[in-house]
């Protein structure tokens, strides 16, 4: 686990406090990062979708 100290806005970080599950702030941050990683991934995924040839692998 890394400690890192950033300034977010109050509004903002009130806002996440609302939306997400978290107990607090911290646990807050990290759904958003969580999700934010998960819905870039998903982007590119999306983008790769019908290029290329996807081939069934044999299991062993």
């Amino acid at each position: 686990m890394k400690r890192t100290t950033v300034t977010l806005p109050r509004e903002l970080v009130d806002e996440l406090m609302e939306v997400t599950p978290a107990k607090n702030k911290t646990q807050a941050v990290i759904v958003a990062i969580q999700e934010r990683i998960k819905r870039k991934k998903m982007e590119v995924l999306k983008r790769l979708a019908g290029h290329g040839r996807w081939q069934k692998v044999a299991k062993a």
